[in-house]
C-alpha cells in the first residue's frame, strides 16, 4: 500500500511538474524522482503505517480508518513540499490545466 502510494504521489508531481514546465528538465527530474522522492516517501510511509499500528492495536475499524486518513495526509503534505507554487508561462496560477478545481492544489 506504502509503495503504490509513494507511486502514485511521484506520477502526481512529475505530471504537475512537465505541465507547468518546472524544473531543470524531464530527465533530471524524474531522476529525482524515481532515486529519491520515491524511496523516501516509501520509508516516511511506511513508519506512519507502523506507528498507526503500534498505536492502536486491535481495533480494525478504527485501525483502517486512521491508517487511511494518515497515509493519504502524509502524501499530500509531502506533494506539497515539493508543489511549485508560483506561476509560470504555462501555468499562471500555478496550478496545471487538468487540475480538478473541485479538489484544492497542494501547496502551502
Amino acid at each position: 500500500m506504502a509503495l503504490l502510494l509513494a507511486i502514485s504521489a511521484a506520477m502526481l508531481l512529475g505530471r504537475s511538474w512537465t505541465a507547468c514546465d518546472v524544473g531543470v528538465n524531464n530527465a533530471a527530474n524524474s531522476g529525482f524522482l524515481l532515486w529519491l522522492f520515491i524511496p523516501g516517501l516509501w520509508t516516511v510511509l511506511l513508519l506512519a503505517w507502523v506507528a498507526v499500528g503500534a498505536l492502536l492495536g486491535n481495533r480494525p475499524l478504527l485501525h483502517a480508518l486512521a491508517l487511511a486518513v494518515t497515509l493519504l495526509g502524509v502524501a499530500w503534505f509531502v506533494i506539497s513540499i515539493f508543489w511549485e507554487g508560483t506561476g509560470t508561462p504555462p501555468c499562471p496560477s500555478g496550478v496545471p490545466p487538468w487540475w480538478p478545481s473541485l479538489l484544492p492544489a497542494p501547496g502551502f
